[in-house]
C-alpha cells in the first residue's frame, strides 16, 4: 500500500502572511464548519505566534477567541497546533519562565492539542525546556528546525539539531522553511537522515511559497519520509503565503502516495467566505505585492509570515522618508525603490549580526536593522546609528548564541556604547514574574481568569492587555480602519497634491463607542493639510482618538526657562515603559545622560529614547501608547 501524507492548514499563518490581522472571532465560528466539511484535514494551525496580539490590538479577547475557534475542530477529531516561540512565548521579546510554563497549561486547557516549538536562533537551551513544559501539560511537543540557507546552515548542522531535539523528548519535528529558501535537495536529505535514526517520529514541513522552491520541497521532503504538509488554500495561497491545498494534493497523488480527498464544495465555501472576510476589513491591511511571488526572495531570505507586515512598514516609513526629502529639496522615493535598498540592506546586514536564521523575531530584527539603516542613510545619516534594545539584545547573545560572529565593526559599537557580550542561558535573565502580575491585577479588580487565562494573557502582554481593557485598543483600531476607508475614497477622487503641497481639507470628525465609552476620531486622509494649518507645519496624524470628554491637559511642572522639546526620531507608538519590570518617568524626575526616558514602538521593536544631558522631565506631551510621527513632540526637559 502507498505511504500516506496528512495535510495541516494554516488557516492562521495565511492571514499573517497576507497582512496585518486574523478575522475576528465571530468570522472564524462561521469558517471552522466548513473547514471541517473539505473533509481533507488531519490538524488545523488555530492559535499562537502574533495571534493573540492581534486579538488584543482589536480589542477582542485572546482566550475568548482561542476557546470558540477549536472547538469545532476538537468535536470533529481535527487536531489543533499552536505556534510558540520558546524563550519569547508568542511574543516577540523573552519572557519569563513561570509565564512560559502557565502558557501550556492553559493553551491545553483552551483546546490545543500540538505545540510547534521555535526558536529563531536554533539555540536548543531556548526549545529543550518547552518540550518538557508542553508534554507536562499534556501537550504533543513537535519541536521545529528554522530552516534557512547559509554557509553555516547545512545538511549536517539541521540533523545533528533534530537528533538533540528528539533525544531531549520532542514527539515530532517540524522542518519550518519559514522564508521557503530552502533548497529542495537539502531538504529531502535532512528528512531521511532522521528518519534513518528516528522512524516512529512524525515529521511535518512546512513553507512560504515565495521564492518558487516550496512545491518541489514538498515532493522530495514526501519521497525521504515526511508524514504531515502544511498548505494554505485560496484566496491566500501562494504569493507569500502558503501552497494550495489542490496543487499539493494532485501532485503527490499523482506520485503515488495516499492523500485525503477534498470537498470541493466546502473548499469554495471557505474560499468565498475568506474572501468576505478580505471584502469586510482584512483587505484594507493587505498589500498586493504580498499576492505575487517573487525569485528576488531568494536573496533577502525574509520568512513570508513577515511579508505582511513588512510592506505596511515600507507604507509608514516611506511617508515618513518622503516628508523629509520633501523638506530638503530632493526627489521622492517609490515603494519599489525602498523595498529594493532594503532587500540589499538586509544581504549586507545578516552575516553581520551572525546569521541568525530569519523567522519571528530575529527577522524583524534584521529587517528592521536593515530599514532603519536604510532610512536613516536616505536622511544623511550614518548606518548603524539606530540600533532597538531588542536588536541589541540579540547581537550581544542575550536572546541565545547567534550562529556566526558578529562583525568587528559592530563589536566595537558595543564597546563605545558601554555594552557587553552575554554567554549565560538566556532565560537567567527573565525571572519569575506571574506573581507580580496576579498582584496587580487584584490591585486593579481585574480577574485572573478561567485557568489562570487572563492572567496569562496580561503577563504575555502587558502593554496591549492594558489597552484591551481600557478600550483604547479597539478605539485605535476603529480610527485606523476610518482613516484607511477615507484614504481609499480619498484616492478614488481625481485630487493629486503636488509634491511638498499638500491639500487643505477640513477633518472628518466621527464617534466610535467603545463599550459604552464615546471617543471622537479626527480623520484627515494622509499627503493632506488641515485647513488654516502653516504649509511649514508637520503634518499631522491621519487619524487619532481621544475620548470624549477630552482628557485633561498632560501634566507638568514648571520650568526653568524654555523647556528643550524631545522629539521621536521615527513612526510609531510612543510608550514610557516596554513592561511592568520598569518604571515610568513623571514630571519632575531627574535624569543623567544615557538614562531611558520612554520608547517608540516600530515594527514590533521597541526603540529606547535616551537621554542625551542630564536634566529633569518638565512635561510630557505624548499619551502612553499614543501614535507619533517623526518630530512630533514626545516631552520636554529643562
Amino acid at each position: 500500500m502507498s505511504r500516506e501524507i496528512k495535510f495541516g492548514l494554516v488557516y492562521r499563518d495565511m492571514w499573517q502572511s497576507a497582512g496585518k490581522y486574523v478575522p475576528r472571532v465571530d468570522q472564524l465560528e462561521r469558517v471552522a464548519p466548513e473547514i471541517v466539511r473539505m473533509g481533507c484535514f488531519a490538524r488545523v494551525e488555530t492559535n499562537g505566534g502574533g495571534f493573540e496580539q492581534v486579538n488584543l490590538l482589536f480589542g477582542e479577547n485572546p482566550n475568548i477567541a482561542v476557546r470558540r475557534w477549536t472547538k469545532p475542530f476538537n468535536d470533529a477529531g481535527i487536531q489543533t497546533h499552536m505556534l510558540d516561540r520558546g524563550l519569547n512565548g508568542i511574543r516577540m521579546s523573552p519572557v519569563a519562565a513561570d509565564v512560559r510554563k502557565l502558557m501550556y497549561k492553559v493553551k491545553k486547557a483552551q483546546g490545543t492539542d500540538i505545540v510547534r516549538t521555535f526558536d529563531g536562533l536554533n539555540d536548543t537551551r531556548n526549545i529543550i525546556p518547552s518540550i518538557a513544559y508542553a508534554k507536562q501539560a499534556g501537550m504533543i511537543s513537535q519541536a521545529a528546525l528554522s530552516i534557512t540557507f547559509s554557509p553555516i546552515h547545512t545538511v549536517e548542522y539541521f540533523t545533528n539539531l533534530a537528533y538533540e531535539l528528539i533525544e531531549a523528548g520532542a514527539d515530532e519535528i517540524c522542518l519550518k522553511d519559514m522564508a521557503g529558501i530552502g533548497r529542495p535537495t537539502d531538504l529531502g536529505k535532512i528528512t531521511a537522515n532522521i528518519k534513518a535514526k528516528y522512524p516512529e517520529i512524525p515529521i511535518s514541513y512546512h513553507s512560504h511559497a515565495g521564492p518558487g522552491f516550496s512545491v518541489a520541497s514538498v515532493l522530495e521532503v514526501c519521497k525521504a519520509g515526511c508524514d504531515y504538509i502544511d498548505v494554505g488554500m485560496e484566496p491566500l495561497s501562494w504569493g507569500t503565503g502558503h501552497h494550495d491545498v489542490i496543487t499539493i494534493q494532485s501532485m503527490l497523488k499523482q506520485a503515488g502516495f495516499r492523500v485525503p480527498e477534498i470537498d470541493m464544495d466546502a473548499y469554495m465555501k471557505v474560499r468565498a467566505l475568506t474572501q468576505e472576510f478580505v471584502d469586510d476589513f482584512l483587505g484594507l491591511y493587505i498589500s498586493p505585492k504580498n499576492r505575487l511571488m517573487s525569485s528576488l526572495l531568494i536573496g533577502p531570505g525574509l520568512p513570508g509570515g513577515m511579508m505582511g507586515s513588512l510592506m505596511a512598514d515600507l507604507e509608514t516609513n516611506l511617508e515618513g522618508v518622503n516628508r523629509y526629502l520633501s523638506r530638503n529639496g530632493k526627489p521622492q522615493i517609490s515603494q519599489d525603490d525602498l523595498l529594493i535598498k532594503l532587500f540589499d540592506e538586509v544581504a549586507y546586514v545578516w552575516p553581520r549580526v551572525g546569521y541568525p536564521p530569519l523567522v519571528t523575531p530575529f527577522s524583524q530584527y534584521v529587517k528592521n536593522l536593515a530599514l532603519m539603516n536604510v532610512t536613516q542613510m536616505l536622511k544623511g545619516k550614518e548606518r548603524w546609528s539606530m540600533i532597538a534594545d531588542d536588536i541589541w539584545d540579540m547581537i550581544l547573545g542575550k536572546s541565545g548564541r547567534l550562529p556566526g560572529e558578529v562583525d568587528p565593526e559592530i563589536k566595537a559599537l558595543a564597546a563605545e556604547q558601554g555594552r557587553e557580550f552575554y554567554t549565560g542561558d538566556p532565560q537567567e535573565g527573565y525571572p519569575d514574574a506571574l506573581e507580580k502580575y496576579r498582584t496587580a491585577m487584584k490591585e486593579k479588580g481585574w480577574e485572573t481568569g478561567q485557568d489562570d487565562e487572563e492572567l496569562f494573557e496580561y503577563a504575555m502582554h502587558p502593554a496591549q492587555y492594558e489597552a484591551y481593557k481600557s478600550g483604547k485598543a479597539k478605539a485605535e483600531f476603529e480610527a485606523d480602519i476610518a482613516k484607511r476607508k477615507a484614504k481609499d475614497t480619498t484616492s478614488t477622487a481625481a485630487v493629486t497634491p503636488a509634491p511638498g503641497n499638500p491639500v487643505a481639507v477640513t477633518p472628518q470628525t466621527l464617534t466610535v463607542d467603545v463599550n459604552g465609552e464615546q471617543f471622537r476620531v479626527s480623520i484627515v486622509p494622509e499627503g493632506s493639510q488641515t485647513a488654516g494649518t502653516p504649509d511649514s507645519a508637520a503634518p499631522a496624524p491621519a487619524a487619532s482618538a481621544s475620548p470624549v470628554p477630552a482628557p485633561a491637559a498632560a501634566a507638568a511642572v514648571p520650568a526653568a526657562g524654555d523647556a528643550e522639546e524631545v522629539p521621536s526620531p521615527l513612526e510609531g507608538k510612543f510608550f514610557l515603559t516596554k513592561d511592568g519590570s520598569e518604571t515610568a518617568v513623571k514630571p519632575g524626575d531627574a535624569f543623567k545622560k544615557g538614562d531611558r526616558l520612554g520608547y517608540v514602538e516600530a515594527m514590533k521593536t521597541y526603540n529606547a529614547i535616551l537621554a542625551h544631558r542630564d536634566g529633569v522631565v518638565a512635561e510630557i506631551v505624548a499619551g502612553n501608547g499614543d501614535t507619533v510621527y517623526e518630530d512630533d513632540i514626545l516631552m520636554k526637559i529643562r
